[in-house]
């Protein structure tokens, strides 16, 4: 089968855990992976190799960085990056609702290549995003939006950042997992809240900027199976 224009594939791995390929072609591509974990999650995380990796806090199980084959970019902090034609900015935010007491800071990253732009909130805690890191956030096509509560925000939370950021497409991540230690809402509640139905899990989310282009009155909802 002959290759056909440029794809952005995203899949799932668990808690806040993505591996992302950018394909221009057979012989060009960029992957990512943000924010893999240990062991003390529970879960077992797979084998991947990265061209960068992208961490949005250094709790442990978020930054098993020696996880990942290759030789990664290392991205951890606040900035503006460019790895390969893939522009990736980190925008801080607030791992909790009091300003960072409870929990520290937390990194929100947005990647952008060919023509499509994800947004990974890692493990946002606030309310509500502020008037500056939607601005610094800028328009989203796809966002990463954690929904489990205890740590980061719920699944009715959710709903509101959903509704400052507009994005086409939402996939739901950092919820309740068979194996996981952490005891986190499941998924369900907030499809529930979002009034999602019957939605399917897919393997994968593999998209090209067309497939974008049209208008909706509201996001499409993905969930991706770990």
């Amino acid at each position: 089968m002959g290759y056909n224009g440029c794809i952005m594939q995203i899949s799932w791995k668990g808690q806040a855990c993505f591996h992302m390929v950018v394909s221009r072609g057979k012989d060009s591509t960029v992957k990512l992976v943000v924010d893999p974990y240990g062991e003390t999650t529970g879960l077992s995380l797979p084998s991947m190799e990265a061209d960068v990796v992208l961490v949005t806090h250094d709790h442990e199980d978020y930054n098993n960085k020696k996880g990942i084959k290759g030789e990664p970019f290392v991205v951890s902090n606040p900035g503006e990056y460019e790895v390969k034609g893939v522009f990736i900015r980190g925008i801080p935010s607030f791992h909790d609702d009091v300003q960072g007491k409870e929990r520290g800071l937390n990194t929100i990253y947005t990647i952008e290549g060919e023509g499509i732009r994800i947004c990974h909130l890692g493990d946002f805690g606030q309310k509500e995003l502020t008037p500056l890191q939607l601005e610094a956030i800028g328009d989203v096509d796809i966002l990463l939006i954690p929904v489990g509560g205890v740590y980061t925000i719920n699944g009715k939370e959710a709903q509101k950042v959903i509704s400052q950021l507009e994005p086409k497409i939402v996939i739901p991540m950092h919820y309740a997992l068979p194996k996981l230690k952490y005891k986190l809402n499941s998924v369900d509640e907030f499809l529930h809240t979002m009034g999602a139905k019957k939605v399917e899990p897919q393997e994968k989310l593999m998209i090209k900027e067309k497939d974008l282009a049209a208008e909706r009155e509201e996001a499409e909802i993905i969930v991706l199976q770990p």
